[in-house]
């Protein structure tokens, strides 16, 4: 068995269908691109009303943060967007996250930011990994990137 593929030990167990990368939540808020906005916004959408367990990770929500606050979006806001995402599962910043990143990110060949958002998928529980930078139906040991902004 491959080391990113290992019980992860120390992280209680998520049971998360969908984990979201960082551009899937910055478009669903992006003003500047309004059909990937609104696009983006009907696809979480569709997964709420689903009842589907969405994940992110606290790498998700602090790139999400800088990302906005750079476009010049409201601090309050922000805040209250984050507060909505913390409600779903989070993946913290641990060292299990790190390990589990650097062994993703050797197995892989990812830089260590995307590694680090793959081994938060993984370790969410997920079976999907909502992203556009990263190739669709690429498998990285059990979790599978879809891009909610391709035709379904």
């Amino acid at each position: 068995m491959a080391t990113a593929e290992k019980p992860i030990r120390g992280m209680r167990c998520m049971n998360a269908e969908v984990f979201l990368d960082t551009n899937i939540v910055v478009y669903a808020f992006d003003k500047g691109d309004l059909l990937r906005q609104q696009l983006t916004k009907r696809r979480i959408g569709e997964l709420i009303s689903q009842k589907t367990r969405v994940a992110v990770s606290i790498q998700v929500l602090q790139e999400f943060m800088n990302t906005m606050l750079r476009k010049g979006e409201s601090r309050a806001f922000l805040r209250e967007v984050v507060e909505y995402y913390l409600q779903r599962d989070v993946v913290e910043n641990t060292a299990v996250l790190l390990r589990r990143a650097m062994d993703v990110q050797e197995r892989f060949q990812l830089s260590f930011y995307d590694a680090n958002i793959v081994a938060a998928a993984q370790i969410s529980g997920a079976k999907e990994l909502w992203s556009e930078d990263f190739n669709t139906g690429q498998d990285f040991g059990g979790v599978v990137v879809v891009n909610p902004l391709e035709e379904k």
